[in-house]
C-alpha cells in the first residue's frame, strides 16, 4: 500500500484554477477525484488559484480533502496554515478602496459597471449557477471587485481608464474582476514561493480563461483546459507554438489526464504504476 512515508519528497506544486478548469459549470469534479487522492498520497500539494473568495475555497478544500495553501480573488491574497492556525497575506488594495474606484471607472466611462455584490441573490444564482447558500460567500470580497462584463466595444476604454488609475482588470468566463495594478495569479504564485521558502519548486499550472494567463505564464508546465466547445481563443497562439499544452478533454477529465501525464513522467516507474487510470471514459 502506498503511503506518504514511502514516497520520496517531490519538488512540485499543482497550481490550478477552479471554475471552468477543475470544476465544470455545474461545479462537478468527480472525474478528477482519483487523481486528487493519488496526488495526496504522493505528497504533491494541489493549490487552488482562483477568483473565488477564501470562504468559498475553504469549503471546496474540505469537500475535496485538500490541505495546504491557496490563492484567492485572482491573486488578491494568499492563504496558508492549518485550520487552527491559518494566515492570510494580502497582495493588493482592499475591497473598500477598489469598490470606490469601480465607481470612478463608471463615471469616467459613462457606463454603469455593476458589481457582483449589488446583484440580488436570484440574479447571482442565474449568472453563476450557484446555490442560494453559496451566494453570500461569493459576494463577500476582501481583495477584488467582480463586476458584469461591459460591452466588448468598451473593453479597450475600460483597460485604458483602469491603467490610468493604477488598477488591473482581468476577464473571466462570467465576469470581470477589478484589482490593484500589479496584482494577479502569477504574481501570487511568486509571493507564495517566497513565503513558503520554496523558490525553486516546479509548478504545473492549469487554467481555462484569460484571467488565468498570468497563472499559466508562471508555470513550468502549463496546461489549457478546454471547455465543451474547445479552448479559449485567447490561448490559441500559445498552444500552437507549444508554450502551453492542451488538455485532451474539458474540465475534470482533461485536468486529470494532463496531471497524470505530467506527474507520472516525474516519478519512478514503481510510483507511476500506482496512478489511477485516466478518466477518458467520463462524460
Amino acid at each position: 500500500m502506498l503511503t506518504q512515508a514511502s514516497v520520496p519528497p517531490l519538488n512540485l506544486w499543482v497550481v490550478t484554477d477552479l471554475d471552468g478548469t477543475l470544476l465544470d459549470h455545474h461545479y462537478c469534479w468527480d472525474a478528477a477525484k482519483p487523481t486528487l487522492a493519488w496526488l495526496k498520497q504522493l505528497g504533491i500539494p494541489v493549490i487552488p488559484c482562483t477568483s473565488k473568495t477564501a470562504e468559498e475555497v475553504r469549503q471546496f478544500c474540505l469537500d475535496a480533502n485538500l490541505e495546504g495553501p491557496f490563492i484567492v480573488e485572482n491573486g488578491g491574497a494568499v492563504h496558508g496554515g492549518s485550520a487552527d492556525n491559518s494566515w492570510e497575506h494580502g497582495l493588493g488594495a482592499p475591497h473598500g478602496q477598489l469598490r470606490q474606484q469601480l465607481n470612478t471607472l463608471s463615471e469616467r466611462m459613462g457606463e454603469a459597471l455593476v458589481a457582483l455584490e449589488d446583484l440580488a441573490a436570484e440574479q447571482v444564482m442565474e449568472l453563476t449557477g450557484l446555490a442560494l447558500d453559496a451566494v453570500g460567500p461569493a459576494q463577500r470580497r476582501r481583495w477584488s471587485v467582480p463586476f458584469l462584463n461591459p460591452p466588448e466595444s468598451l473593453r479597450q476604454s475600460l483597460e485604458t481608464h483602469a491603467t490610468a488609475l493604477g488598477l488591473t482588470v482581468v476577464q473571466g468566463n462570467r465576469m470581470s474582476h477589478l484589482l490593484q495594478g500589479g496584482t494577479g495569479k502569477g504574481q501570487a504564485i511568486a509571493s507564495l514561493k517566497t513565503l513558503l521558502h520554496q523558490p525553486d519548486v516546479e509548478v504545473l499550472a492549469l487554467g481555462d480563461s484569460p484571467n488565468d494567463a498570468s497563472l499559466l505564464n508562471a508555470g513550468d508546465i502549463s496546461v489549457v483546459v478546454p471547455g465543451p466547445k474547445g479552448p479559449h481563443p485567447h490561448f490559441a497562439t500559445a498552444i500552437t507554438e507549444g508554450r502551453f499544452a492542451l488538455a485532451p478533454a474539458p474540465h475534470a477529465s482533461g485536468w486529470a489526464c494532463s496531471v497524470l501525464t505530467a506527474v507520472k513522467a516525474r516519478v519512478s516507474a514503481e510510483l507511476a504504476a500506482t496512478a489511477p487510470e485516466p478518466p477518458l471514459d467520463w462524460p
